[in-house]
């Protein structure tokens, strides 16, 4: 058995309003929805990297 968004939070003392309710559980199949077409890519082709440089861009 799952625990609902609801139960998860206010297990951490988190009292969230029924409007917030709604959104947290839209926004929570949206990221599930996008997780599931994760499955089977091969993580080499998936990969990315960032590099951050101090003091802006430099082109070399």
């Amino acid at each position: 058995m799952s625990l609902t968004i609801k139960e998860l939070l206010e297990n951490k003392g988190i009292k969230p309003r029924e409007e917030h309710l709604e959104v947290l559980d839209r926004r929570w199949k949206a990221m599930a929805q996008l997780r599931g077409d994760l499955d089977g890519v091969n993580i080499d082709d998936a990969d990315i990297a960032l590099r951050n440089i101090p003091g802006g861009d430099h082109v070399e």
